[in-house]
């Protein structure tokens, strides 16, 4: 039986900053969205029913929050809506009517046995014997939080009819920080596991979310039928019938692996004279210190006295 229409939604600012808690927007009070807040579901296949985002006891319930009125997602699971990622993933790693299926967080192993840590997603082709004949490796880069975003989310649990807009501009408000997930997550997963996947030959594909790839450097495409890696760029689109948020795919880049790391690991240089200017600067006051320090000492009569 398809859920009752969530009543009339007020109309949403920039004061909130949350998205979505336990799966639907904060504005949604539908007797659905109603149970999944209350027995803090999570509706994107996650490994159990519950949400496990933070803590298990007690989940931090944010699937994405608001930046300029862009629901980003901020958790990874929130990508696994209906899939899309794996059959847009399988698309680039098989050949059409490939038999296929996905196994999440599996270990990757490095040359000494240690573990370089868990794959998000393999997905597995295998023959009609059930024999593994060629796989990929999907990872997903959700944006990490510069804030508390607890705080205005416990807040919101505590009343949702009262706080679905709570205003938190005169506090730290939290937002994504881009920089954050692509050097202290996305960087280091492409080096370690990818380096691996790529030295075995085998495909890799990322999913991000859009506004988190626009901050990245931009890539050199290639065709799909050269790339090794493909970069399956997502949005989020509110869907008025259904009152919620749905997962679209916005874009698709293929890459070759090596350059992409590259670019995604160097730091552009800016104006050498800038830094030049900068050296100068601090020469010139470490001079000046020195003289008055010279300047400051007592200076000794050498002159003959009668």
């Amino acid at each position: 039986m398809p859920s009752e229409p969530s009543p009339k939604r007020k109309s949403k600012t920039a004061s909130s900053p949350l998205a979505e808690v336990f799966g639907f927007p904060c504005h949604n009070m539908s007797r659905e969205a109603a149970r999944y807040r209350g027995n803090r579901l999570c509706p994107f296949h996650n490994r159990v029913p519950n949400c496990t985002k933070d803590k298990a006891e007690d989940p931090l319930g944010v699937c994405s929050i608001l930046r300029k009125e862009n629901a980003v997602i901020t958790c990874p699971v929130r990508f696994r809506q209906d899939w899309l990622i794996a059959t847009d993933a399988a698309e680039f790693f098989f050949p059409e009517g490939a038999s296929w299926t996905s196994l999440t967080e599996v270990e990757l192993p490095d040359k000494n046995g240690r573990s370089a840590g868990n794959v998000d997603v393999i997905l597995v082709a295998y023959d009609r014997d059930g024999q593994v004949i060629d796989y990929g490796a999907l990872e997903v880069q959700a944006v990490y939080i510069a804030g508390n975003v607890r705080v205005p989310f416990q807040k919101y649990m505590s009343d949702p009819q009262r706080y679905d807009d709570i205003d938190w501009r005169q506090r730290y408000y939290p937002c994504p920080d881009y920089l954050s997930s692509s050097r202290k997550r996305l960087a280091p997963q492409l080096i370690f596991k990818g380096g691996i996947l790529h030295e075995w030959n085998r495909k890799m594909a990322v999913a991000l979310d859009r506004t988190f790839y626009d901050t990245l450097p931009v890539l050199d495409e290639v065709q799909a039928s050269d790339a090794d890696m493909v970069w399956l760029v997502y949005d989020m689109q509110l869907d008025p019938g259904l009152d919620r948020y749905v997962l679209r795919r916005h874009n698709t880049v293929y890459t070759k692996f090596e350059p992409a790391l590259l670019k995604i690991t160097r730091t552009e240089a800016g104006a050498e004279e800038c830094f030049i200017g900068k050296l100068q600067a601090s020469l010139d006051q470490k001079l000046e210190n020195d003289t008055s320090t010279d300047d400051a000492t007592t200076e000794v009569d050498f002159s003959i006295r009668p």
